[in-house]
């Protein structure tokens, strides 16, 4: 089962599409190994959010409404941790701030001027994730703009869909699963992070970031917690526009 698809735009170039279609073809485009990955992943994060005392109401409100994986787990650290209501929002906002560039990346490309409707891009921003966002940037550039919007829709609410329910079964049947198993399920989705937006890299400046970041991960996680990821890529991100930026003009 690939996880780049081929999304072909249809023969007939006079006949138009229905929204409803691309959202279908959305949809089945879901059915893909990253979408098997993130559900392994939510698979994880149920243990961990039954081992922290969250209720499957809570776990499922906070797997549909809050979707990126990693702003999750900091709310539920957060909520275990008992801290306060208000560290507990700057601490996931914190984590959930990398989201708004790869949505700005993203509403340009699938946003048709004068028909898109505001009310349909706030729908689709609530999927931008990892994941998604990958997906959209790989394959939406060879639909037909008026295709994109609805296509991502139906991947975004397809997968979030498979994934919450999917995260709920697991709930319920964690007690049966081996913490080794979830830890190991729960890990997945970093590794296919790193892979596939290295494989989505097409600049050397987005390769230097993501090595840069890597090698400065380890070293802010222990002096700077909590604001890790977020001085992890200002720095390692500063860092790699200089040095790309340098050797083009050959001055390294």
């Amino acid at each position: 089962m690939p996880d780049h698809q081929e999304i072909s735009a249809p023969e007939d170039h006079d006949a138009p599409v229905s929204g409803r279609i691309w959202m279908a073809r959305g949809a089945r485009a879901a059915i893909s190994i990253p979408a098997l990955i993130l559900t392994a992943a939510f698979v994880g994060y149920a243990g961990l959010a039954r081992g922290s005392g969250l209720s499957l109401p809570e776990t499922l409100m906070m797997t549909g409404l809050v979707w990126a994986l990693p702003s999750i787990v900091v709310l539920t650290g957060a909520i275990s941790s008992g801290v306060g209501l208000v560290p507990a929002a700057i601490a996931v906002a914190l984590a959930s701030v990398r989201l708004m560039p790869m949505t700005m990346s993203l509403i340009p490309m699938v946003k048709v001027e004068g028909k898109t409707k505001r009310w349909q891009l706030l729908y689709i921003s609530h999927f931008v994730a990892v994941t998604a966002w990958v997906y959209g940037m790989r394959n939406l550039p060879d639909l037909p703009r008026e295709g994109r919007l609805p296509f991502f829709a139906g991947f975004g609410t397809a997968l979030t869909s498979f994934v919450f329910c999917m995260t709920g079964v697991a709930y319920l049947m964690v007690e049966r699963m081996p913490p080794v198993l979830s830890g190991a399920l729960f890990l997945l989705t970093p590794i296919y992070f790193v892979c596939s937006l290295w494989s989505a890299s097409k600049l050397s400046a987005d390769k230097a970031a993501m090595i840069i970041g890597l090698i400065l991960g380890p070293f802010f996680y222990l002096y700077a917690p909590g604001l890790d990821l977020l001085w992890t890529g200002l720095v390692g991100g500063t860092i790699a526009y200089l040095i790309t930026r340098f050797m083009r003009r050959g001055l390294l």
